[in-house]
């Protein structure tokens, strides 16, 4: 047999060189042989390779990022905020509580001002998701005035807006605070806090000593013989006695008929309690002052089912009115400073509250 010459490898050819252009080559390294432009790479030109000048940008781009940015957070923070406030305030649609809702207005403290208190019963008898409306009541009562009226603001919801309005008082419903309790369709109380106080007072200050321990004289020029009346630096005479003293009734009337025509009963039957006294919330539902014994949940719960509303209902309040320090260092400081020429400027004032 022939002599089997033994088999010679293949030779590998090197591939052709790259074309050379301008910028030198950007393709993929070979995976054989030394990397281009190698000393060791013979037969391959010698290509320096210089980094690509880095792209300056303009000042405005930075500008541009930064303020899209920016409002990117703002619009994300007023959605946040539109869809709390909508919550919050008695829409309720996007949370799917949309029909299901009582709201709830606290009235605490003096009354002094019926506008905020009214301006929540109107936005909450114009919503159609609030079925109901609980005023939780903690107040000695306050103005006449100021009493008087949102007592009318919630007959009118009650008749043109055919919304339930219950009172639910937590330890006081005094004087003028009773008197917007009364307009309610119920009444509920804890048997232990403070209801009735059904009067007017009417009270200010008299510095007339003040005036004549420091040797000052007030000057009045008026005409009309009551004009002056009240003037806080002297003492009143007979006929300026008398003369606020039918001012007194006559407010004292317009309590006793608005509190019955409230609770759907006589005058006769509210003079007698008209006193000026309180009664604890027991005693108030034997007097027919009050219509049930119970705490706050009580009164929601009992007001649900009234308005149809089937297992736990939702319940809303208006946002609340946060002071900051920005607040206080824009308005007139009247609050923390208050200003002593104000203890000399009080003029008579007719009230509703319980002291």
């Amino acid at each position: 047999m022939p002599e089997e010459l033994p088999q010679q490898p293949p030779q590998l050819q090197s591939p052709p060189p790259p074309p050379p252009y301008a910028g030198g080559y950007a393709g993929p390294r070979p995976p054989y042989g030394p990397p281009y432009g190698s000393p060791y790479a013979s037969g391959y030109p010698q290509v320096a390779y210089a980094p690509a000048p880095l792209r300056q940008r303009s000042p405005w781009f930075y500008v541009a990022v930064i303020g899209g940015s920016f409002a990117a957070i703002c619009l994300v923070m007023s959605a946040m905020v539109w869809w709390s406030m909508r919550s919050i305030q008695g829409d309720g649609s996007g949370l799917g509580l949309r029909g299901s809702q009582i709201a709830v207005l606290d009235i605490n403290g003096v009354i002094l001002s019926p506008e905020a208190v009214n301006a929540q019963l109107r936005k909450f008898g114009d919503d159609s998701s609030v079925k109901a409306i609980i005023l939780h009541i903690n107040s000695p009562g306050g103005g006449a005035a100021a009493s008087q009226e949102i007592y009318h603001e919630v007959m009118r919801i009650r008749k043109e807006k055919h919304k339930r309005v219950v009172a639910s008082v937590e330890s006081v419903g005094a004087s003028g605070a009773y008197y917007i309790a009364s307009a309610c369709d119920r009444i509920y109380a804890n048997e232990a806090s403070v209801v009735g106080s059904i009067g007017v007072i009417m009270e200010w200050m008299n510095y007339g000593d003040l005036m004549r321990w420091a040797k000052l004289k007030n000057i009045t020029i008026s005409a009309g013989e009551l004009k002056s009346a009240g003037d806080p630096s002297r003492d009143l005479t007979p006929k300026e006695q008398a003369y606020f003293q039918s001012l007194v009734d006559n407010m004292y009337g317009q309590f006793i008929h608005d509190v019955a025509t409230g609770r759907k009963t006589t005058d006769d039957k509210i003079k007698p309690l008209a006193t000026g006294q309180v009664w604890t919330g027991q005693q108030s539902l034997d007097l027919g002052l009050i219509d049930k014994i119970g705490g706050f949940r009580t009164a929601v719960m009992d007001t649900a089912k009234d308005v149809g509303i089937s297992g736990e209902p939702s319940i809303v309040r208006p946002p609340k009115n946060k002071r900051n320090l920005l607040t206080i260092l824009t308005d007139d400081g009247e609050d923390l400073f208050p200003n002593p020429s104000q203890l000399l400027n009080r003029s008579p004032g007719f009230y509703f509250i319980w002291k």
